[in-house]
């Protein structure tokens, strides 16, 4: 298991971006997408020194309304079924599935006494 990134709730996702740009080196970042499986806009961006994923929709509309900014942290993982059964005192609140963000590659969400985490799958 890896560390790959956070994922943070926003309602504005290119005012994020833009705090991001002013306080971060940022390297790299995606344009927004829209995830019809996540139901959620996203942008992935890469800074110099962690990767932080934005994330602006009706997934995300409790965190926003309870003003909380921290959504996930996702980790990257060679094989997302044993991931996730190794996971103990955790529920699932996505099963695997594609993720366009990640390339379709299988991403799953979990309840865990420490906040939610996404288990993203390595590319094969």
């Amino acid at each position: 298991m890896k560390f790959h990134h956070i994922g943070i709730a926003t309602n504005n996702l290119e005012q994020s971006l833009l705090f991001v740009k002013e306080n971060f080196k940022v390297l790299h970042h995606t344009d927004t997408i829209y995830d019809v499986q996540q139901d959620a806009y996203l942008i992935m961006i890469t800074t110099k020194d962690l990767n932080i994923e934005l994330v602006s929709g009706n997934v995300v509309e409790g965190f926003i309304s309870k003003k909380q900014s921290y959504y996930h942290v996702c980790y990257e993982v060679d094989d997302i079924e044993r991931a996730i059964k190794s996971f103990s005192l955790s529920v699932i609140a996505t099963p695997p599935k594609e993720a366009i963000l990640f390339n379709n590659r299988r991403v799953a969400f979990l309840l865990t006494p420490i906040g939610l985490i996404e288990l993203l799958e390595t590319e094969k």
